[in-house]
């Protein structure tokens, strides 16, 4: 969504390192379970998932874009981006689990998608070509970043001038929010907003009418 688009130019980096719980530790086990996850992350319940065409909509996608997927899980974002930029662009899928990148790699040849790379990244880089990206989109994928001012670092780096970073995650308001949000997210997303500033983006915009409730 452009929820909480960040449009950005190629700033410079800056501000300070930001402490994280590890959350992502089970991703990376040897034996996780994908399908376990895709019952979970693809939950027609979830609110990212119930208003995922509405999110794809407010993309605001272009034929030709490319388009990278920090945190792609188990890819259900994979396949409405990919055909939304179509053959002349380009998605790219990336994520720390390996199982995930390989259940995506068969969901790709299933759709018949040609325009699709998977990437395995690391916790502090998200191994992006540089200066290759049109927009980076992260869902719900934000609150997962172990060493934020590295990766915050690495998708700048990625972004071609005036590329955009899209933000899609829980939106943490004491008082307001769904207990477990309070319990797993870190911090509220005037914070998250900050922190991206401080590496260097500029803020844009916050799009509403998507129809999300439990994230922004």
């Amino acid at each position: 969504m452009r929820l909480f688009a960040l449009l950005l130019a190629a700033l410079l980096l800056a501000g300070p390192a930001v402490a994280q719980r590890d959350n992502n530790v089970h991703f990376r086990a040897s034996d996780l379970d994908v399908q376990e996850w895709v019952k979970r992350l693809e939950n027609p319940t979830r609110d990212v998932i119930a208003h995922r065409a509405g999110v794809i909509a407010a993309l605001g996608l272009k034929p030709g874009q490319h388009v990278a997927d920090v945190g792609a899980g188990t890819g259900p974002y994979m396949e409405g981006i990919a055909r939304a930029v179509g053959p002349g662009g380009h998605y790219y899928g990336v994520d720390i689990a390996p199982g995930f990148i390989f259940h995506m790699r068969g969901r790709a040849a299933k759709a018949g998608l040609q325009n699709v790379t998977l990437i395995l990244n690391r916790e502090d880089h998200a191994t992006l070509p540089p200066g290759s990206i049109d927009m980076i989109v992260t869902v719900n994928t934000y609150h997962h970043f172990g060493q934020l001012e590295a990766m915050l670092a690495s998708l700048m780096d990625a972004l071609k001038p005036g590329g955009e970073l899209i933000i899609v995650d829980f939106d943490r308001v004491e008082g307001k929010s769904k207990q477990w949000i309070l319990d797993h997210i870190r911090a509220d997303k005037g914070t998250f907003r900050t922190e991206i500033e401080a590496a260097g983006f500029r803020f844009v915009e916050e799009v509403t009418g998507t129809g999300l409730q439990d994230n922004f």
